[in-house]
């Protein structure tokens, strides 16, 4: 492929960020240690859909859109950062509540209710404007003037398999016996510390609107 080192670069360079511990991060890995391997998987397939769609956005010029219309930089900083605190409020509140257990033959009904998972892993990809912005950066310093669609196709599929896989990764190694048994026995203090983290992200967003 004529634009391979271009596509390379894109991948290497959002992967960093996609590994670097954030409000996603997060996420999947409360999800995973607190629900079952299945809803973090879920939480992952939904960053995954999280990261293409930015892929296509930025693809379509979002660099250019931001710069071109501040403001809506600054909405979206505000809408990210009320999202994010609301779900660090909930998870801090929730601290206390135990945990019920899906039995064994679980119905189709109990196995649906992953969809939640998804959505929560969607919509906290999509709510954090910073998230955006790293990726119309990366694309403005790699994305070649001319390129195909089937490139523009390659990266989308590319920046899927990174969130998801990347993801995908730590809901399985937290929702195994050992992390999941440590993450029951200090449930109230995890779920604080993650609580006030995504809390504190969400406040620091908001009030970075202001800057």
């Amino acid at each position: 492929m004529q634009n391979l080192p271009a596509l390379l670069g894109i991948i290497a360079a959002l992967a960093a960020g996609t590994i670097s511990p954030g409000p996603s991060f997060v996420m999947v890995a409360r999800t995973a240690a607190s629900a079952s391997r299945a809803d973090g998987l879920a939480a992952a397939l939904g960053m995954g859909v999280g990261g293409a769609a930015f892929a296509v956005v930025a693809l379509l010029g979002l660099q250019g859109l931001l710069l071109a219309v501040p403001s809506l930089y600054l909405a979206l900083k505000v809408a990210g950062g009320l999202y994010l605190a609301y779900i660090g409020w909930r998870i801090w509140t929730s601290a206390g509540q135990p945990i019920g257990s899906v039995p064994a033959g679980a119905t189709a009904q109990a196995r649906r209710a992953i969809y939640p998972a998804f959505v929560r892993g969607l919509s906290t990809q999509l709510s954090n404007p910073k998230t955006a912005i790293v990726y119309a950066s990366v694309f403005a310093a790699f994305l070649p003037a001319v390129h195909s669609v089937g490139f523009s196709l390659a990266v989308v599929v590319a920046m899927f398999c990174v969130e998801a896989g990347w993801y995908a990764v730590v809901a399985v190694v937290l929702s195994s016996e050992a992390p999941r048994n440590a993450y029951l026995r200090f449930k109230r203090w995890v779920d604080r510390a993650a609580g006030g983290v995504m809390l504190a992200l969400g406040i620091k967003l908001v009030a970075s609107a202001a800057d």
